[in-house]
């Protein structure tokens, strides 16, 4: 079963939910996918610049769904592993398809598999680079925030893509997101924004039980 995850962003005036709950409004618009990529995937793709290439693409489609949710994107895959894998397969399929010719994914046994939930993903795809400030710093593209919230129906994992432009003196990093729930809109703000902004309990810090660290694909661990 799905379970929702009323998460917002400070980005605006707080705004009620409908859950009654207290959160913000997300943007009305993303940054343009040219903030964060300057390449297409025609260029000369060595290892160095495939790496490069499908960072800036992971960036470009996972931004491109706070615009509108693309089509391929089937709407029962729509939460926030869901936009991850989306927007990895799309990289991939644009840069380096022949790496799609098994899963990019492991399922809980870690075998390949073409899905796997929050929880699956950081356990078997993803690998914890930290939890405290100076990891924040050295995100890049592509990497994720996790948190896992006890509930009395079980936790719920949440996951946040990082979208951080190569030149940071640019722009800043940011988060893009789906909160998790059937036709929710995907979001996205700054990363410190989050980090100062959010409730305590969504904020990305050593000092939140709840926040599990910061992760990176582990096929882009070299």
């Amino acid at each position: 079963m799905r379970r929702v995850l009323p998460v917002l962003l400070l980005l605006h005036a707080p705004a009620p939910l409908a859950n009654g709950t207290v959160g913000v409004r997300p943007l009305v618009s993303a940054p343009s996918a040219s903030d964060v990529t300057s390449h297409d995937a025609e260029a000369s793709t060595t290892p160095e610049t495939r790496d490069v290439l499908l960072r800036r693409l992971v960036a470009r489609v996972a931004l491109a769904q706070v615009r509108k949710q693309d089509a391929a994107w089937h709407p029962d895959q729509r939460d926030c592993a869901g936009l991850i894998r989306f927007a990895f397969r799309s990289a991939y399929k644009q840069v380096a398809a022949e790496r799609l010719s098994t899963p990019l994914w492991r399922d809980g046994r870690g075998r390949p598999s073409d899905f796997a939930d929050a929880e699956v993903l950081l356990q078997q795809s993803f690998q914890l680079l930290g939890r405290d400030d100076a990891t924040r710093e050295s995100l890049r593209t592509g990497d994720v925030l996790a948190f896992r919230q006890e509930q009395d129906a079980g936790p719920i994992f949440h996951l946040m893509l990082v979208v951080r432009p190569e030149d940071r003196a640019h722009a800043p990093a940011r988060v893009v997101y789906h909160p998790g729930e059937k036709g929710a809109a995907v979001r996205t703000g700054v990363l410190h924004h989050l980090v100062t902004e959010a409730p305590l309990e969504w904020r990305p810090v050593p000092q939140n039980a709840s926040f599990l660290g910061f992760f990176r694909f582990k096929e882009w661990m070299s």
